[in-house]
């Protein structure tokens, strides 16, 4: 299994929803960052939102476990093989990741229970 390269790409507002439905002065996710990066494979990583993590982590198992020689979907998506842009399900602030499959190697940081 490879490590995964989480980038956080950018962190939205959507204005028009957020005037109706959110509470007076949200903005973006305080919990992120433009430029914001972090690996993972099978786990979380430290510091990544839950609900982020929730949205996403199907993808980065799949590049981890080599879904990143091809293109996601047939090719009708992305157009650079072991690469994945998703977002999390904040419907009036998401976060847009970019998923990049490595050559790093995952570890594991637990004791298998037998």
């Amino acid at each position: 299994m490879k490590q995964v390269k989480i980038t956080v790409l950018k962190t939205t507002l959507d204005r028009e929803l957020a005037a109706e439905y959110g509470v007076p002065g949200l903005g973006p996710c305080p919990m992120l960052q433009e430029g914001q990066v972090f690996y993972a494979d099978y786990a979380k990583p430290d510091g990544l939102c839950d609900e982020a993590w929730k949205a996403i982590y199907q993808y980065v198992f799949a590049l981890a476990h080599g879904a990143g020689e091809g293109l996601f979907y047939y090719g009708d998506w992305i157009r650079t093989p072991g690469v994945a842009v998703c977002s999390c399900n904040d419907g009036l602030r998401p976060v847009i990741f970019k998923l990049e499959a490595t050559d790093r190697e995952a570890g594991l940081n637990y004791t298998p229970v037998r």
